[in-house]
């Protein structure tokens, strides 16, 4: 099929079955249509090396890292990653740039021919993973950095069977459709890991290395574990971001900068670190590692888009998240006037362990909005949900108006962190930045 438009091709991609935004969310128990779909286009997966990424929290940091890492050790790489925060354009990179609007079109009528042809039925996400690995093969990637949807065994990204399997860490999250435990989704993230492989942990939870060592053994695997084989010695708060010590199975690498914030993000950076060496299966080498850290960014994730009064913006989507982000702001981001948060949250949260964090650390007002989801929770449940806590919550129509409220009220010593969904985030980021967004709504 050819599709004349960028915008035909990506009202084609709308209009499949779109399990990142329905409600309640699903899964498929199946990776036959994506396998079909990759064997009919000559399974152009093969034709690279991966590093296949999960996590609760952390893994899109985790696979930017990795892929600038690589990148800058001299690979040409593609990196997939999700969700996205302006264009669908973003999820699909090689060597850090978005496939462009032409390549995007033709690979569309590609895959619309696929599904003809093969009498297949792909929801909105199998497209994507499968239009990255094309795209990946066409470009001549060298290696490619794979960030998981959602769990692990029956992601459509787990086709690959990568040589490097990563998992950052486990919480509870997505409970209706992964587990309800931390075994039970450990168990299910942990399915990224093939035989042969060399599995990458980045967390010392005792339940989750449990359930990683038997993944590991059972399909004859290597594991690298946290604290046994890599450790972070040094994480310490610098001008800009996070002065780290990193030691690795292949190196010990000290007094590094990483220009992200958050003590969090010096766990990502080493994670990123251990699976780029596994991959490589040596050290990247001192000036490499610099190189990559001191240039990195993270848009959306405790990114600072204005001063005076400050504005952070961060896509913490969970509770895990959530406390994560308000331990950085309470040890990375002193301000010398009030703190405000504009919200808003995705259905299948306990808003309750969601706000919690943030009340603690001192947030005096909430800005409620519904991010552009049909999953939102509607603004009057979350305000009146922020009231119990006995702080004053303001419902507004738009993020617009939730952001321009909260600016309006606050003199330039003030800090206002924007949070709660990615989706809110890249309506708050486009605002700022003056960045359209090109969703279909």
């Amino acid at each position: 099929m050819r599709f004349d438009t960028y915008d035909e091709a990506l009202n084609w991609l709308e209009s499949h079955v779109d399990f990142e935004r329905v409600v309640p969310r699903q899964r498929t128990t199946s990776l036959e249509p994506v396998r079909r779909a990759l064997s009919l286009m000559g399974e152009p997966q093969v034709d690279y090396p991966s590093v296949h990424v999960t996590g609760t929290n952390g893994k899109g940091t985790t696979t930017t890292l990795c892929s600038a890492l690589l990148g800058a050790s001299g690979l040409r790489v593609g990196t997939f990653t999700s969700p996205d925060l302006h264009a669908v354009n973003e999820r699909i990179a090689v060597n850090g740039a978005p496939i462009d609007d032409d390549d995007f079109r033709a690979l569309m009528g590609r895959l619309a021919d696929v599904e003809s042809a093969g009498g297949l039925s792909l929801t909105r996400f199998e497209l994507l993973t499968v239009a990255a690995l094309i795209h990946f093969s066409d470009e001549g990637v060298e290696v490619a950095v794979i960030e998981v949807g959602m769990g692990g065994t029956w992601d459509s990204t787990n086709v690959l069977e990568a040589p490097v399997a990563v998992l950052t860490n486990v919480d509870l999250e997505h409970t209706a459709v992964l587990g309800t435990t931390v075994r039970e989704i450990a168990t299910d993230k942990s399915g990224i890991v093939h035989p042969g492989a060399v599995g990458v942990l980045g967390t010392e939870d005792a339940v989750v290395v449990d359930v990683f060592r038997q993944r590991c053994a059972a399909v004859g695997a290597t594991s690298w574990l946290r604290g046994v084989d890599f450790d972070l010695p040094h994480n310490d708060l610098a001008l800009g971001g996070r002065l780290l010590s990193l030691r690795t199975p292949f190196a010990t690498y000290e007094d590094v900068e990483l220009r992200l914030h958050g003590a969090h993000q010096g766990d990502n950076a080493l994670t990123a670190l251990v699976a780029a060496e596994a991959l490589l299966d040596r050290a990247i080498g001192e000036e490499v590692v610099r190189a990559a850290f001191a240039q990195a960014t993270m848009p959306g994730r405790l990114e600072v888009l204005a001063h005076s009064p400050m504005v952070v913006v961060d896509g913490a989507h969970n509770p895990a998240g959530v406390a994560v982000l308000a331990r950085s702001l309470a040890g990375a981001f002193h301000v010398s006037g009030a703190r405000r948060a504009v919200i808003g949250v995705l259905r299948g949260r306990e808003l309750a362990d969601m706000l919690r964090p943030l009340v603690e650390i001192g947030i005096e007002e909430f800005y409620c909005c519904a991010p552009d989801s049909p999953r939102a929770v509607p603004v009057s449940e979350l305000g009146e949900r922020v009231r119990r806590f006995g702080v004053a919550a303001h419902e507004h129509p738009s993020s617009a108006t939730a952001l321009a409220h909260a600016r309006e009220r606050s003199s330039d010593d003030d800090l206002i962190v924007v949070t709660g969904s990615l989706y809110l985030v890249g309506e708050v980021r486009g605002e700022i930045l003056g960045i359209v967004s090109r969703h279909m709504h």
